[in-house]
């Protein structure tokens, strides 16, 4: 009723009215503690008619005209502090990132930002704030760049939002002189060391080493595999989801390339038929806890209750489960196996990632160049004998 004749103005419930209307760009909602009468609806009317004259002369005041709304502080940025800012722009992340990151995320800015900056006033925020800050911090320049990337975020979305009037952060990183970074070590599982872990293991653990150590999958890739994933005709596993410790329900993969299919190797399909008899009819999941029947929670939950168990008992010297990605493909190129295929399997965006990685179980053939030599050889003595 009061909608169609006073536009912009409606019923909101038995006790309040509610009013829209555009600022800075922006559709803005706020309630009126007023009865819907016909009365109070064209005071509220009247009420939007004096907001919209106000904000066509600037004179507009949010905070002054409704004092307890949540868009007080954001059309008051003067008013807006660091830690008011970021508790919001987090909770408006969370819905559009992979629950890893956004964990990821909170902890960066509420451990550490939120306690250096939060009573400080948004727009007041400078680059050299944050130098100052970074520079006493210490920790590598990586864990540098991690813990700026959500700031520089949020403030290209305060930015974007007309809280402030720059982003101090675009463009700029912080680098201080450091010894060379030391690469995430390969250190993958011998020949010996891959039988002794198997034999000591049981059941679905046994299984799950064997497609461990046969596939390269992640361990996020590997506990959210489902039976329906398995194409037995044609010998693939189809990698599309992920779950992991921070997140309540299947994510993506960790990159676009982790997306693929991988062939099902020997081993790979008997210890996946030896798991039927476990899951298949327990539900969608492959592998599950033994001791809950119940979906992994994600690599710490596997690396405590069997991954550090199962080692001491097969007496080999311990590395973490992603150890286990490496092994498959260090044995699957020290056998020859090619290059290409083993960068598809392992979900690698180009070939140049697994060569670097893998460099030096790439076979390398001290007789490279002969055939080429054969060929032409004759052609350069033929040269220098003239």
């Amino acid at each position: 009723m009061g909608g169609s004749k006073y536009p912009g103005v409606r019923e909101s419930s038995g006790s309040s009215i509610e009013i829209d209307f555009y600022y800075k760009g922006q559709r803005c909602r706020e309630r009126l503690n007023l009865k819907p009468s016909p009365a109070n609806l064209r005071k509220a009317a009247q009420h939007r008619a004096a907001i919209l004259n106000a904000i066509d002369a600037g004179t507009f005041d949010y905070a002054y005209t409704f004092p307890e709304s949540s868009n007080a502080l954001k059309f008051s940025p003067s008013q807006y502090t660091v830690k008011t800012y970021l508790a919001e722009w987090l909770a408006n992340k969370r819905p559009t990132i992979k629950a890893s990151t956004f964990n990821d995320y909170r902890k960066i800015i509420e451990n550490l930002v939120v306690p250096q900056f939060g009573p400080k006033i948004l727009t007041c925020l400078s680059r050299n704030d944050v130098r100052t800050w970074v520079s006493s911090l210490d920790c590598s320049n990586k864990r540098i760049a991690n813990i700026l990337s959500p700031l520089r975020a949020a403030l290209q979305d305060a930015l974007h939002d007309d809280l402030i009037q720059s982003n101090p952060l675009l463009g700029w990183t912080y680098q201080r002189n450091e010894a060379p970074v030391t690469k995430a070590h390969v250190d993958p599982f011998t020949q010996e060391e891959q039988q002794a872990i198997i034999e000591a293991a049981i059941g679905q653990i046994k299984n799950q080493c064997i497609v461990f150590f046969w596939t390269g999958m992640r361990t996020s890739e590997l506990i959210a595999l489902e039976w329906s994933d398995i194409d037995w005709k044609r010998k693939k596993i189809k990698v599309n989801k992920a779950f992991t410790s921070a997140s309540r329900i299947d994510e993506t993969t960790k990159t676009k390339t982790g997306t693929r299919e991988i062939d099902i190797l020997q081993p790979v399909e008997q210890a996946l038929i030896d798991q039927k008899q476990y899951t298949l009819l327990q539900g969608n999941k492959i592998f599950l806890n033994p001791l809950t029947g119940e979906q992994w929670t994600g690599d710490q939950q596997i690396r405590k209750s069997f991954w550090i168990p199962l080692l001491k008992r097969a007496n080999v010297r311990y590395r973490n489960p992603y150890q286990t990605r490496h092994t498959f493909a260090s044995m699957m190129l020290s056998a020859g196996e090619n290059l290409a295929w083993v960068s598809q399997q392992m979900g690698h965006s180009n070939v140049l990632i697994t060569a670097r990685t893998y460099a030096r179980w790439i076979p390398s053939n001290t007789q490279q160049g002969n055939k080429a030599l054969d060929m032409f050889g004759q052609h350069l003595v033929s040269i220098k004998n003239k």
